[in-house]
């Protein structure tokens, strides 16, 4: 509610609610102006009928019906009193989520602290081989790194599989650990109008594919996309072995971060790539984040 930009929809919501409770007291009053009869004479019908004989009975609804539904409003006029749901009130109890996750978090920080402090102060290697801190290591990629790499850390298109060892920055633990720590920002940019016409971009890459001997490349454009490919390498290099250093990607293997034919390595080429890996450091703390790049290194790495 506090995004609200005018004081419009936060009355908008006042009016709303207020007028749904009233309303619906409203109509239970209507509702229960007539009492169960006591006796077991014939009750009333609404006129409609289904299937010959299947009657809509009249019956007043029960009265402990009744109260119950009365102290549901007087329960739904306390929590709106006492917590957040008209607009801007804040609640006499000024309770909010915000404060709760805080408390949660502190109160998980005092407990499992000293359990991650104790793993922060061990070198990487030894905590990747650390059962307990590998199940604690998993358990934080599930959560926060699944959604982009997979479940089994394979990756996916635009997202890197963490369990080879092909690496764009570099596979050491700490390398690791500063990539997650600060994050990656990788941008590959758009090359067509330096390469020249269409064909010439095709010439690339089909040339690119020849690097790593694709069965895919055309050997007459691969000679033609050589002196073009010249254009590339202030960042891939001579032969298209990459850079770490600018984690620019080795092209002579058989890893595409978006895939491997010609088709994709022309529009990448053509239009370029911007990728972000998001910085964890500040959100999960150097101590969650050691702990969790000891169980990404420990993907493609042995640790026994």
């Amino acid at each position: 509610m506090s995004d609200f930009t005018n004081n419009f929809w936060n009355l908008y919501i006042v009016v709303l609610t207020v007028l749904g409770v009233l309303g619906c007291a409203v109509l239970l009053y209507s509702q229960s102006k007539y009492k169960v009869a006591k006796h077991n004479g014939p009750v009333g019908t609404t006129g409609h009928v289904w299937d010959e004989d299947l009657t809509e009975l009249n019956t007043p609804m029960p009265r402990w019906w009744m109260w119950m539904f009365y102290l549901t409003i007087v329960f739904g006029i306390a929590y709106l009193f006492l917590y957040p749901g008209l607009g801007s009130y804040a609640g006499k109890l000024g309770w909010n989520s915000a404060k709760e996750y805080k408390a949660e978090l502190a109160k998980a920080d005092s407990e499992y602290g000293p359990l991650f402090e104790k793993y922060r102060q061990q070198d990487l290697k030894a905590v990747a081989a650390d059962p307990q801190a590998h199940a604690i290591g998993e358990r934080l990629f599930l959560t926060y790194c699944a959604q982009c790499h997979g479940s089994d850390a394979r990756g996916n298109k635009g997202f890197p599989n963490l369990t080879d060892k092909d690496w764009l920055h570099g596979g050491a633990p700490e390398t690791i650990k500063q990539t997650i720590m600060n994050g990656r920002h990788g941008v590959m940019p758009a090359m067509g109008a330096a390469l020249g016409s269409d064909k010439d971009i095709e010439n690339v890459a089909h040339y690119v594919l020849s690097l790593s001997g694709s069965a895919a490349s055309d050997p007459i454009k691969s000679v033609f996309g050589k002196s073009k490919f010249s254009a590339c390498m202030a960042c891939h290099g001579a032969g298209g072995v990459g850079n770490q250093a600018m984690g620019a990607p080795n092209l002579s293997d058989k890893t595409w971060l978006y895939g491997g034919s010609a088709e994709t390595i022309m529009e990448t080429i053509r239009k370029g790539r911007d990728n972000t890996m998001p910085a964890f450091g500040d959100f999960l703390g150097e101590s969650k984040v050691h702990v969790l790049s000891a169980y990404v290194w420990s993907l493609s790495n042995e640790t026994k």
